[in-house]
């Protein structure tokens, strides 16, 4: 199994992605934030011009953020700083475009975006249309040896449900997933594998990646809990971050638990203002960490319900066990200055 490490994009993140590579991570995720985060290109070039062997990809990338020439171009630009080592994950957009008051793009929109890239990755002239106009685009002058379009960019499409894990079997891409629980991790996988079955793909070539979240408890009771809310918690909170900008709809019937901080959220939504863009407080520390009125709200025991959290002994066994169901990498997301808890899933990981 591959171990990787997501990171919320900063300036400094080349540090902890260097630091990964030494303990001999395989790969690394970046963040495509852009209002919360530095810009995720950025931040991957330095990684690139740090690091030698571990690949560096984009954990999600959203298409409607960027026009295809200028996604192309960045990507070739990395694969000359990383030759061969870069990753092109992408998806229809959460936090990207949910922090912008925004729905997740069409799948269709998304297939389309993803060729183009491709393509011109590839060297090719690509029908582009753009401002009402059908043109064509390439790259003009790749013999000047300034970008690296030998070099392939592997595609990784992050697909949450049937639809798009068809799409990401058709694409013959790599397969990204998001999650904790077991069961449905394991449930996740076999509808993908179903979708690479019914697109006539061999299943060796399916490769899937798990991102999660989570706390490695190896400290007294008291650390414990303060690490459960400073490392898991943030995860916790993006599942009412989810439920609560009123994008998408509210899952039925909830675990008590559950609804209970639900409806202690949605008291605080009340509060948010401008009344007409609430999302912009929702999604404030999406992923980093917990906002003062969440504290109140999620509990240690929460947070360790609701993540990858547990002993080393359990964490092993957990990994063990998503491994053991054919995912073939997992990738631990770090919280924004809780750095450290890379070496501490690093020796889990040498466990596994």
């Amino acid at each position: 199994m591959e171990f990787a490490v997501a990171v919320a994009s900063d300036t400094d993140s080349w540090k902890h992605v260097k630091r990964a590579e030494e303990l001999g991570f395989h790969s690394s995720w970046f963040y495509d934030t852009q209002l919360l985060n530095p810009d995720v290109f950025i931040c991957m070039a330095l990684a690139a011009a740090n690091t030698s062997s571990i690949r560096l990809g984009t954990g999600v990338l959203i298409p409607s953020n960027r026009i295809e020439p200028v996604t192309a171009n960045a990507f070739a630009t990395l694969n000359k700083l990383a030759p061969g080592r870069i990753d092109f994950g992408v998806g229809t957009g959460f936090t990207g475009r949910r922090t912008m008051g925004l729905k997740p793009i069409p799948l269709a929109k998304m297939k389309r975006y993803i060729e183009r890239v491709q393509s011109m990755l590839l060297g090719e002239t690509v029908e582009w249309d753009f401002e009402g106009q059908e043109r064509k685009i390439r790259f003009l002058n790749p013999d000047l040896e300034l970008i690296n379009i030998e070099d392939r960019v592997n595609l990784h499409i992050s697909a949450m449900g049937p639809k798009a894990r068809r799409l990401t079997a058709e694409m013959n891409a790599g397969w990204l997933n998001f999650g904790h629980a077991h069961s449905a991790l394991v449930r996740e996988l076999e509808d993908m594998r179903h979708a690479w079955g019914l697109s006539g793909g061999d299943e060796s070539g399916l490769h899937s990646t798990v991102f999660t979240l989570g706390a490695v408890m190896n400290g007294t009771e008291s650390e414990n809990r303060e690490k459960l809310m400073a490392q898991a918690a943030p995860w916790s909170a993006v599942m009412f971050h989810n439920m609560m900008d009123g994008i998408m709809p509210v899952p039925l019937n909830l675990p008590d638990p559950i609804q209970s901080v639900l409806d202690q959220y949605k008291v605080l939504l009340e509060s948010y203002e401008p009344e007409d863009a609430k999302y912009l407080t929702v999604h404030r520390g999406h992923l980093m960490f917990l906002r003062e009125e969440e504290k109140k709200l999620i509990t240690p025991e929460l947070a360790q319900a609701t993540s990858m959290s547990g002993s080393p002994d359990e964490l092993v066994d957990r990994i063990r066990g998503l491994g053991d169901a054919g995912y073939n990498q997992i990738a631990i997301q770090l919280v924004q200055g809780q750095e450290s808890a890379l070496e501490e899933w690093a020796d889990v990981f040498a466990r596994v």
